[in-house]
């Protein structure tokens, strides 16, 4: 029956579309016009009908493109000086959270509340500075004074749930943000330093690089913050860096361990190997090892909550020599590295200078710079990790993505 009723629909509007060809050329000017009325009289026509599909529902464009705000240090237009921006869940709003007189080096954001801690410095002083979320109510947490041979204040990282702030003064300081109080953690060896990277999912652990003067290497270790006890790992002594070259360390969702990228940097290109550490003990499981001549390229990985781990790879021969940069792709493997990797998308990635991945890994966001020696920041790009939806522009210039609550 649907079948006879779609014929005779087809069969009017075949002679419509005659009518409509042998009509006088001299219409008005508000008459329709051939195809017009021809849609017109299919649409009356197949209303006339009942049908036994469904129609779909136009879905409304989403309002917000990001889980989360995403912060960024960027250029003040104004002054040139290097400030936080924040854009907001649309993808699309941009607005300027600090104008400093100085500035802006390493920097977080609170993921409870949106409030800000950072570093501003010039060539003789060195502040770290709390504001909250809109950038008001400023406060100066530590100064450097009469800047020395080192700035040794550093690297502010909040606590998961918030109430705490750690950061560098070369030794280890975690300051209450409710009491307004900064405690010494652990005091730095005379040649060296410590500065705190990441704080664990359930905030009891933090992730913390040890630097010494003497040592041309940067190891890691596990604070605790329950026991106050520092865990290193065991030193791989073919790698000269472990694990913040490529790409932030990254913990598992439990907490147990954390991902990062040991790397050889004096080579004609650099490359390394995945290291999964062990939080508990410092045991290294070394994986993407080189092997027969090819040398591997991971960048910025993420063990993702469906426990999948996702990250950027290339490979090269050890002769290939400097001006032949490989190919960086996005992949997906299990936590291995290797087991069931697949590329992802199309893109070479090989001139991304840094990346942020969305918390459920369905998207990344990646600063994709204009040249391989780029020190400055790119573009803000965002790509799925379903290769069947396009790339989203987001920021023109900028660097150090962090998300916000």
């Amino acid at each position: 029956m649907k079948t006879f009723f779609q014929s005779i629909a087809a069969c009017l509007i075949l002679a419509f579309v005659i009518s409509a060809c042998a009509s006088p050329t001299n219409a008005s000017p508000t008459q329709l016009s051939s195809s017009d009325h021809v849609a017109t009289v299919v649409a009356a026509t197949m209303q006339a009908f009942p049908s036994d599909t469904p129609v779909a529902a136009t879905p409304e464009s989403p309002t917000e493109l990001l889980p989360r705000s995403l912060y960024y240090v960027g250029w003040d237009s104004n002054t040139g000086l290097v400030q936080v921006f924040r854009i907001e869940r649309d993808g699309k709003t941009v607005t300027q959270i600090t104008n400093e007189e100085n500035q802006i080096g390493e920097f977080d954001v609170s993921p409870v509340d949106g409030s800000l801690a950072y570093v501003s410095y010039n060539q003789l002083i060195r502040q770290l500075i709390f504001v909250t979320a809109d950038g008001s109510n400023r406060r100066v947490l530590a100064d450097s004074g009469p800047q020395e041979s080192f700035p040794w204040i550093r690297s502010p990282v909040f606590s998961p749930d918030g109430p705490t702030l750690a950061y560098s003064n070369k030794g280890l300081y975690l300051f209450d943000i409710s009491t307004g109080v900064s405690n010494l953690a652990i005091e730095a060896p005379s040649n060296g330093w410590y500065l705190p990277m990441q704080f664990s999912p359930d905030g009891t652990k933090l992730l913390v690089a040890v630097w010494q003067t003497e040592a041309p290497t940067v190891s890691h270790a596990v604070y605790s913050l329950d026991t106050n006890s520092l865990v290193k790992y065991a030193e791989a002594q073919d790698y000269s860096d472990c694990c913040s070259f490529d790409g932030e360390l990254m913990w598992s969702p439990d907490g147990s361990s954390f991902y990062g990228v040991a790397g050889v940097h004096d080579s004609s290109y650099r490359y390394g190997e995945l290291w999964r550490v062990e939080a508990g003990n410092g045991a290294v499981t070394r994986m993407l090892q080189a092997s027969g001549g090819t040398l591997n390229v991971p960048k910025e990985p993420y063990l993702a909550p469906d426990r999948q781990l996702y990250f950027f790879f290339g490979t090269y021969q050890n002769d290939a020599g400097f001006l032949d940069a490989p190919v960086l792709s996005l992949v997906r493997s299990a936590p291995d590295g290797v087991t069931d990797r697949t590329v992802l998308r199309d893109e070479n990635f090989v001139l991304m200078y840094e990346a942020l991945w969305a918390p459920d890994a369905s998207f990344v966001i990646v600063v994709m710079a204009s040249r391989r020696d780029s020190y400055g920041g790119g573009v803000l790009e965002l790509y799925y990790t379903d290769a069947q939806k396009g790339m989203v522009w987001l920021a023109p210039s900028g660097y150090q993505m962090k998300w916000g609550p």
